[in-house]
């Protein structure tokens, strides 16, 4: 379960108001006058989340091309036809 701090907390006590809610190494969510707004990781598991996104964006790719959708040709092609569309 994530931690929660204010962020007047965070401004105040710094890096500890984090330390203090961090009971089990997972996210803290910092609040903007009581709604949720950021969110801190611990880096793992934003570079676990980052992979996560690279494999779900070549998945999504490989689909593209077993389906055709895809485009060859130069870069200037590429601009014009972008630029057109």
């Amino acid at each position: 379960m994530a931690g929660q701090i204010t962020a007047n907390d965070l401004k105040t006590k710094g890096i500890g108001a984090i330390e203090q809610v961090v009971t089990d190494g997972r996210e803290v969510i910092i609040t903007v006058r009581g709604k949720q707004k950021y969110v801190v990781l611990p880096i793992e598991e934003y570079n676990q989340l980052r992979e996560f996104e690279l494999d779900a964006a070549i998945q999504e790719a490989k689909r593209d091309i077993a389906e055709g959708r895809y485009h060859t040709g130069s870069i200037e092609e590429h601009i014009a036809r972008v630029h057109h569309v």
